[in-house]
């Protein structure tokens, strides 16, 4: 086989190994979450399946073409079926806990897929016979890791962005079965396990999977029972339910839309202002709501076209900036009466630079002096353990004291809606004990 060829054959294997990484992070994120304690540990097995390739690689000393013929056969099965979204909604479906879930799919289709495609670089490296040993293997690291930076820029930036993430998965697949093809000489088995490995990656990636995929979320509108709703239906971001909406007049909205509209539209009275929110949903906050002018930020440049076709079946009201949330509100030099915060990446997991201290000072910024912090929290309804503490305690050190909502008791997980002025933030509070009493001076002081 000409070095070329061989070249070629390595910078697939870049392409698609570091390709089927960025797949596996970004599958995951409905089930897991995009928090560094999940993609770490991802990364870190996939590198450790790459190394074992390395090394078992090493180890082969015959039938070199064959071999990686086979690998690249076995990982594109892996990839365009184990790492389409079907599959993994599928693992996350049947297997729980989540953790268990999580090994499965990491341990079953990352691993092995990366374990045989790191076998290529050293197994091919003996091909180059009449080259030093330094430049061949240096030559083929070269064009692995070339395919490597093209794979993760063009999957990421060009491929989810334009055509959905099944597109990803089956664009590394078909790759990997046209360098069987290549490595196999076209021989007519060959080409029947090519076609047995495309007719799997059609079927797992455009046949089975009905949601609509961008590189940051997938989403689908399906019918949905919920109260007095008429002909209702939920729009679907990563497996959650992300909004509601129904054909009555007016519609029956989530419950916790409808109670921060109350709070905007009943209890602050406000008219004629600019509301913020940060993470569009389905755009319902201002569905048929004319009094205000809404902005909205979201990560996600195509989630209002989807929503107004597909799930508000009209035009969406207000302004929409494709950005991230808190570099939006770290620029912007707009000020708003109030700022909404609803940016769940999925039903429970909020992206981790959006929860910090310095996210929700940034926040302050762009609200009015006398304005209003509204914030969605899907949290235990009990707000006992750690995370909501923790949230809480955090919001409130930004802003000082806020009001605290639960608006689901009775269920484990529930709405939470915190409510903060962003006037000047209190005093440290003091604990009213027997000894020293101070209740009737400061009643006195609030006055």
């Amino acid at each position: 086989m000409p070095p070329a060829l061989l070249f070629l054959i390595v910078f697939i294997e870049g392409f698609c190994s570091l390709g089927a990484e960025v797949i596996a992070l970004r599958q995951i994120i409905p089930h897991q979450g995009s928090s560094i304690v999940v993609t770490a540990p991802t990364i870190g097995f996939f590198l450790l399946a790459l190394a074992l390739g390395y090394h078992a690689g090493a180890q082969v000393a015959t039938d070199y073409l064959k071999i990686v013929a086979r690998n690249f056969l076995l990982a594109a099965c892996l990839i365009g079926g184990g790492l389409s979204g079907v599959a993994v909604d599928l693992i996350f479906t049947l297997l729980q806990p989540a953790l268990l879930a999580y090994l499965i799919f990491v341990a079953g289709v990352v691993c092995p897929a990366a374990w045989l495609l790191g076998q290529t670089v050293p197994i091919l490296s003996n091909l180059l016979q009449h080259q030093r040993v330094g430049e061949a293997s240096g030559r083929a690291l070269f064009y692995s890791t070339l395919g490597s930076f093209l794979g993760s820029l063009v999957l990421s930036l060009v491929v989810m962005q334009w055509l959905g993430v099944s597109a990803a998965v089956a664009l590394c697949a078909l790759l990997l079965l046209t360098g069987f093809l290549v490595l196999r000489g076209g021989a007519r088995s060959a080409l029947a396990a090519a076609l047995a490995g495309a007719l799997l990656t059609g079927t797992a990636n455009l046949w089975l999977r009905p949601e609509i995929e961008t590189a940051y979320a997938s989403y689908l509108v399906k019918p949905v029972a919920y109260a007095d709703a008429l002909n209702g239906r939920a729009f679907i971001n990563n497996s959650s339910v992300a909004s509601l909406i129904d054909d009555a007049d007016p519609p029956q909205y989530a419950r916790y839309i409808r109670h921060i509209r109350s709070i905007l539209l009943e209890e602050l009275g406000l008219r004629e202002r600019q509301i913020l929110v940060l993470g569009a949903g389905g755009f319902t906050l201002s569905h048929r709501e004319p009094l205000n002018h809404y902005t909205y930020v979201d990560i996600d440049p195509a989630v209002r076209a989807i929503a107004e076709k597909h799930f508000l079946r009209e035009k969406a009201r207000g302004d929409f900036i494709a950005d991230d949330a808190r570099r939006f509100v770290a620029r912007s030099e707009q000020r708003f009466a109030a700022v909404v915060v609803d940016v769940y990446s999925s039903h429970v997991a909020i992206p981790g630079h959006l929860v910090t201290r310095e996210f929700w000072l940034a926040t302050r910024r762009v609200i009015e002096p006398d304005g209003l912090l509204i914030a969605n929290l899907i949290l235990d309804s009990a707000l006992a353990t750690p995370y909501a503490r923790n949230l809480l305690a955090t919001i409130e050190q930004a802003y000082g004291r806020c009001a605290v909502e639960v608006l689901q008791k009775k269920q484990a997980l529930a709405n939470v809606v915190v409510t903060c002025r962003n006037g000047q933030p209190a005093a440290a509070a003091q604990v009213f004990i027997d000894e020293l009493n101070t209740a009737d001076l400061d009643l006195a002081r609030s006055r």
